[in-house]
């Protein structure tokens, strides 16, 4: 009796030592907050957040694989206090919505028909898809049943999901299971941060837009009345909409489709009369900001591009203030744009829009001089945007230039915005052809001037000027002369009086860009005048902090950058701007100021910044067509009214008013809600059949049939 008892003592003692010995070598230490951070969710083990139950959902939050707003139960309330668990600051997490960025649905020209299994995936594995579209809804519904708060249903007249934002819960199901990648996730941190990628369906007038609005989906509001939407559309890319909605050249127009058989949409007219419709009630609608990050950023300058930034980067939650040298802030717009063209008051209340998410300004202060970028920083601010703008405008360095008379554009332009002397005279000299020459010129006549020459060395096809810019201005008594180069100015008694030019004839210049100049032999003639206006090009003048701060120069006397990131040689000191690309249009500024918003977001929230994967550069070639199938001609009606050449001569009033809400809805209605291949195509009889002719040189099975 006792050899059992030892025995089975002496087993147990032996598969003791055995356990303790292996609890040791395989034992797996837990994270202990996993299991606090499990405690803090609701422990519904729904599955709607993606993960296996809350357990599973407690640990990927702990190793940073998700975020911390994942629990769809619990929403902000319990993101919060994972947050502050965690050591995260999450104060008023964003919450994000499904959307998908196909618009195309039924009107998608097909490569064949498909008739298998219902399901997007395995459609997709069939010579990828039966959809022509690389980026295109193949709309079997795998994203409808992948959700599981019914947020999804698919529309029978387009063929493409819709999101239910009273649903939706952002788990983002939808996202993981679509097999092309065009749901996600967006909330107004995505909208701001997101950059055009090839991946994306894109309009081509959406292409063409420097600031990437969204000109189908804000169309599409305006023709439903939707004046709020459109313009929050609108501001999701471009925070100055009452500025651009006069003074934009409309690049966008330029790619419309409807281009090829009638008039391009009235793009800039329709974002004028919605951005007036907010001005005129006097009541501006208000955008989100983002919960404070505790993150202090600089920006210098207090033109477009910066005021660009800033406006994006309040959004973001950031502390944002600025550094203007002039009086007021606007740069450019203020002073180099003439008040017929875009009043004072009217920029105004772009500015004042930015200002009131909080931005704080300090004018009459100039980088270099009263402060540099060294101070910033000691005073806290994790990053700083140099938009400082072109201000010194060039002068050609003929024999005569001393002579009094003689200005630059942008020196005779500012004048009207500030205390100084305006410049008048009685014969104007203008030099060059851009929309600044223009200004120049019109300004003269608006201030007595009795005659104002336009000067141009190059043909008349080479103006870089808007095209009704040119037109207005010989409409109001400018006169051009093309093909003629100035080549000595002559004054007596240090006073101009007269501008030496020749004749000059063009030849191809073999390396391409513009082309050869040479002077005609016996062509010169001298023509009197009192005044000359050269607007032949501005510069930064950066010389103050390239000495004071360190800051690298290019040849071209701009701010040397990185152009993926726009940091320069100093960490966290990024540039953008005409001080960074040379002078460019409003558009092209706003754009940067938002491309800078988000390098600075990332750098100061990550400390690195993330490239953009496919970023789309260039006209994506599959939307260039030149053939429109079914869609009938419809002519613009949205031209804006005008006043009298007898009213602009004589004062600085606005010649164009704003189109009229009729004829914005009418202008709307013509848009065709364009992707990359797709279209609205107007409905044929019900005997006939409809086909895709979206791939011009590729024959389609039809997207729409008849019973």
């Amino acid at each position: 009796m006792t050899a059992p008892v030892l025995l089975l003592t002496g087993i147990g003692f032996v598969a003791a030592v055995i356990l303790g010995i292996a609890s040791r070598v395989f034992y797996v230490e837990e994270d202990p907050r996993i299991e606090a951070v499990a405690d803090l969710l609701p422990g519904a083990n729904c599955g709607g957040c993606g993960q296996a139950g809350c357990n599973a959902a407690a640990e990927a939050i702990v190793n940073k694989e998700v975020e911390v707003n994942i629990c769809v139960v619990g929403g902000t309330e319990t993101a919060e206090a994972i947050g502050t668990y965690l050591g995260y600051d999450v104060t008023g997490a964003e919450p994000t919505l499904a959307c998908s960025s196909c618009e195309g649905g039924y009107r998608a020209a097909k490569k064949y028909r498909y008739s298998g299994l219902q399901d997007c995936r395995a459609a997709l594995h069939l010579y990828h898809g039966f959809i022509r579209c690389e980026n295109g809804c193949l709309g079997l519904g795998s994203c409808q049943r992948s959700c599981k708060f019914s947020a999804i249903s698919m529309d029978p007249e387009s063929g493409l999901p819709v999101f239910d934002p009273e649903r939706c819960v952002g788990c983002g199901s939808c996202v993981s299971i679509c097999p092309k990648g065009i749901i996600s996730l967006i909330g107004e941190k995505t909208k701001i941060l997101h950059w055009n990628q090839y991946t994306n369906c894109l309009s081509p007038c959406r292409q063409r837009c420097p600031a990437q609005i969204n000109i189908p989906k804000y169309l599409a509001h305006a023709r439903k009345g939707e004046y709020g939407a459109a313009l929050l559309t609108v501001k999701d890319r471009n925070p100055l909409p009452v500025s651009t909605g006069r003074v934009c050249p409309e690049l966008c127009a330029t790619e419309c489709r409807r281009t090829i058989q009638d008039d391009p949409l009235a793009i800039n007219a329709v974002k004028r009369f919605v951005a007036d419709w907010e001005r005129e009630s006097g009541n501006r609608i208000p955008v989100s900001v983002g919960a404070e990050t505790g993150f202090k950023v600089a920006v210098v300058g207090g033109g477009p591009s910066g005021l660009s930034a800033a406006y994006y980067l309040r959004r973001l939650g950031h502390h944002v203030e600025i550094f203007e040298q002039m009086e007021k802030l606007g740069g450019m717009p203020r002073y180099g744009i003439p008040e017929y063209r875009l009043p004072e008051e009217h920029l105004d209340w772009d500015i004042n829009g930015v200002l009131e998410l909080g931005v704080k300004a300090h004018t009459g202060v100039k980088l270099g001089k009263d402060f540099n970028i060294q101070l910033l920083k000691a005073q806290g601010f994790d990053a700083v945007y140099l938009a400082i703008g072109a201000w010194y405008g060039r002068l050609l360095p003929f024999e005569g230039k001393e002579l009094s008379g003689i200005f630059s554009g942008i020196d005779y332009l500012r004048r009207f915005h500030t205390d100084e002397r305006i410049i008048t005279g009685n014969k104007f000299v203008i030099i060059g052809a851009g929309n600044v020459a223009m200004d120049c010129a019109r300004s003269a006549l608006r201030t007595g001037a009795e005659s104002v020459l336009l000067l141009f060395r190059f043909s008349r096809d080479l103006m870089e000027a808007n095209a009704h810019e040119i037109a207005d201005a010989e409409k109001e008594g400018v006169v051009m002369r093309c093909l003629v180069s100035p080549v000595r100015f002559h004054g007596e008694d240090g006073q101009l009086k007269a501008i030496e030019v020749e004749q000059v004839e063009l030849r191809q210049n073999p390396q391409g860009g513009l082309p050869d100049v040479s002077p005609i032999e016996g062509t010169r003639e001298l023509i009197d005048c009192d005044v000359v206006i050269q607007a032949v090009g501005q510069a930064a003048d950066i010389d103050d902090i390239v000495e004071a701060d360190g800051i690298e120069k290019t040849r071209y006397w701009t701010v040397e950058a990185d152009e993926e990131t726009l940091q320069t040689n100093i960490p966290g000191v990024f540039a953008g701007g005409d001080c960074f690309t040379g002078p460019r249009l409003l558009v092209d500024a706003i754009a940067g100021g938002r491309y800078a918003a988000r390098s600075i977001h990332y750098y100061v929230t990550e400390g690195e910044i993330p490239p953009i994967e496919d970023r789309q550069r260039e006209m994506i070639t599959p939307a260039l067509i030149d053939s429109l199938a079914n869609v009938v001609p419809a002519q613009t009606s949205a031209v804006k009214p005008l006043i009298t050449l007898e009213e602009r001569k004589s004062t600085f009033s606005e010649v164009e008013g704003t189109i009229t809400e009729v004829q914005c809805r009418t202008e709307t209605a013509r848009c065709l809600n364009c992707g990359i291949y797709c279209y609205d195509q107007d409905d044929l009889p019900s005997d006939q059949l409809r086909v895709a002719k979206s791939c011009p040189n590729e024959e389609h099975i039809v997207e729409k049939e008849t019973a």
